[in-house]
């Protein structure tokens, strides 16, 4: 029997109607007994959270208490809300580069007790995952396994919550049972060493026809360190009456790092196509090309917490570190 470590943090699979509203209960037993059979299963609670709570330090708690555990378990699977588990997946993957275990987040649109939950096809799939031997960071979900820092939270309710994004599945469950395509899956070379450190002064902007360019003036005084910027289509920012060119040069110069990607979802951004893009290139922005959202934040977090020099973040963007980006 595969040896499967349980990390609960709380979301919506181990929650409640109370007072107001659902809320994670820790005494909720989220573990149905067809996995207690078929694996050697540890079940340990880190968190009890609604995952809109879980912010950068609880990133550092799960990521140490994988990291503590990954030499004694086959696999691991961490059960998470469903609001932020994207971020949450993207972040574990920089933080635990070189994990030799499969680590997968999973949940649930409705409460594991609710007699008609998601939950419990969701473990499933989780704990196959993590019994699998594949290696890195992963999120499953829907009967599908998403590489953790491709998955993007598209549903509020469907159970088909999330999507992957710019980059094909790494599994999906059918007659066939697990069916994995390990080239979808990405190597990285070297030990795994635990990377925890984060900037918390990271900015997320996204732009809307009109914004005031004096916003870039209140992140520069409020000391912030690192700004995403969702940018239009294929990438642009406006400079007629409202210059935000001018004010992102600004920033740059005041030594924020800036990473511009694009509102669409799917498909990479392109600054080289139009006169908008390429003057935002020269402000010396990073281009995130087809990265999700979730993964530029959080990466850009990663990458702060290592070095306050502009131009190292930008050489840690110019790689893809486990498949976040196509180069």
């Amino acid at each position: 029997m595969k040896r499967i470590l349980l990390l609960t943090t709380g979301g919506t699979i181990s929650s409640r109607l109370m007072g107001e509203g659902l809320e994670p209960d820790p005494e909720l037993q989220v573990l149905p007994d067809s996995l207690k059979n078929t694996y050697d299963v540890t079940v340990k609670s880190i968190l009890n959270l609604d995952s809109s709570n879980i912010q950068p330090e609880e990133w550092q708690l799960v990521a140490r208490s994988v990291y503590e555990a990954k030499d004694s378990y086959d696999g691991i699977v961490i059960s998470h809300g469903t609001d932020t588990m994207a971020y949450t997946s993207s972040i574990l993957t920089f933080m635990l580069l070189g994990i030799k275990i499969p680590v997968v987040l999973t949940g649930a649109q409705l409460p594991i007790d609710h007699p008609l939950t998601d939950g419990i096809d969701n473990l499933r799939t989780a704990f196959s995952m993590a019994a699998s031997g594949r290696t890195g960071v992963f999120l499953a979900f829907d009967r599908k396994v998403i590489l953790g820092c491709r998955a993007v939270k598209t549903h509020t309710t469907d159970f088909s919550a999330f999507d992957s994004v710019n980059h094909p599945l790494v599994a999906r469950v059918s007659g066939s049972g697990l069916v994995i395509d390990d080239a979808a899956i990405p190597s990285y070379e070297g030990e795994c060493v635990l990377r925890d450190e984060l900037s918390k002064r990271v900015f997320l902007l996204k732009l809307t026809p009109g914004l005031d360019p004096e916003i870039f003036d209140m992140l520069i005084s409020l000391e912030y360190k690192g700004l995403v910027i969702e940018a239009f289509g294929a990438g642009g920012l406006h400079f007629i009456r409202r210059n935000l060119v001018e004010k992102l040069e600004k920033a740059r110069r005041a030594g924020i790092s800036v990473v511009v990607n694009s509102q669409c979802l799917y498909e990479r951004s392109d600054f080289s196509l139009y006169q908008t893009g390429q003057r935002v290139l020269k402000t010396g922005a990073i281009e995130s090309r087809d990265m999700t959202t979730e993964a530029a934040v959080t990466k850009l977090m990663w990458a702060l917490g290592r070095t306050d020099d502009p131009e190292k973040v930008r050489e840690i963007f110019s790689k893809s570190l486990f498949g976040e980006i196509s180069i």
